[in-house]
C-alpha cells in the first residue's frame, strides 16, 4: 500500500466533512473556490492529488487555515476511525471504551450524540418527528462526528445498518467492525445489564430477536471486520480486535 492512497482518502474525508458542515453543495464549493465541480468530485473520491495552490483555494472557500486542511494522519489507517456494529448486547458499549483507551483515541456512541444534539431522547424524537425525522438526525449526527474526528471509536445503534445511505457513508469513512454473538448471548448480556425489557412477559421475544438478527445479517456482513465475541471476556475481545485490525491493514 502506498502512502499516497491513504493520504488522498484522508484529504477527501476532510474536505467532504467541512463542506457538509458548512451546508455547501459541490457546485457551491466549486463557485467559491473557482475550481470545477468535476475536479471536486475527483478530490472527494480520493482520486485527485491537488496542488498546494488549489488546496489554498479550497481552504479559503471552506474558511479554515490551509494548515488545518492539510493536517492529515500519516500513520496506519486502522486506529483512525473504527465503527462498531451489532445488535444490543453485542458488546459495543463495553469493548468500545476499552479499545479506544488502548489506541489512545476518543470513544463515542452515536445515539448519545444524536440525543445531545436534539435535546431529547430517541423515544421523543420518534414520537415527535417519526422514523424519517430520526433517520435524518442520525445521518446528520454521523456527519458531525466525521467532521470533528479524524480518529475515534464510534458505537452505532443496532438498526443503523438498515439506514442504507448512512451505512454506505459509514463504510466509506471508517473501518467497520461487526461484533458477532448468538441470539442467546445477546439476550443474556442485555439481561445481565439489568434490562428486563426484552422478555417483559412476551413469549415471542426470543423468536423476534432471532428474526431481527437474521434480517440484519446480510447488512452486517458488509463490515470490514467480523469478530466473534462468543466465549471471550472483554479484554480478550479487545486484544483479538486489535490483532484483526492490524492484519486487515497489512493485507
Amino acid at each position: 500500500m502506498t502512502a499516497q492512497g491513504p493520504l488522498l482518502r484522508a484529504l477527501a474525508e476532510r474536505i467532504r466533512g467541512l463542506r457538509t458542515r458548512h451546508g455547501l453543495s459541490l457546485q457551491e464549493l466549486a463557485d467559491r473556490s473557482n475550481l470545477s465541480r468535476r475536479f471536486l468530485v475527483e478530490i472527494e473520491g480520493g482520486r485527485a492529488n491537488p496542488s498546494i495552490a488549489r488546496l489554498a483555494c479550497l481552504a479559503d472557500a471552506l474558511r479554515v487555515p490551509l494548515g488545518e486542511l492539510c493536517d492529515l494522519p500519516t500513520g496506519p489507517r486502522y486506529p483512525q476511525r473504527i465503527a462498531l456494529l451489532g445488535l444490543r448486547g453485542a458488546g459495543k458499549s463495553t469493548l468500545g471504551p476499552r479499545l479506544a483507551e488502548r489506541l489512545e483515541i476518543p470513544f463515542h456512541e452515536l445515539d448519545r450524540l444524536l440525543e445531545a444534539s436534539a435535546g431529547m431522547s430517541t423515544a421523543e424524537i420518534f414520537e415527535l418527528e417519526g422514523a424519517a425525522g430520526y433517520l435524518e438526525r442520525e445521518a446528520r449526527a454521523l456527519e458531525e462526528w466525521l467532521a470533528r474526528h479524524g480518529s475515534g471509536v464510534l458505537a452505532l445503534p443496532g438498526g443503523f445498518v438498515e439506514h442504507e445511505q448512512a451505512y454506505r457513508r459509514l463504510r466509506d469513512t471508517c473501518t467497520t467492525v461487526w461484533l458477532q454473538a448468538t441470539p442467546e448471548e445477546h439476550w443474556d448480556r442485555v439481561l445481565a445489564q439489568g434490562d428486563t425489557r426484552p422478555m417483559d412477559g412476551d413469549h415471542r421475544a426470543m423468536p423476534r430477536l432471532r428474526g431481527l438478527l437474521e434480517r440484519r445479517e446480510k447488512a452486517y456482513t458488509l463490515a470490514t471486520v467480523h469478530l466473534s465475541t462468543s466465549g471471550r471476556d472483554p479484554d480478550a475481545c479487545v486484544e483479538a480486535l486489535r490483532d484483526t485490525l492490524a492484519r486487515a491493514e497489512d493485507a
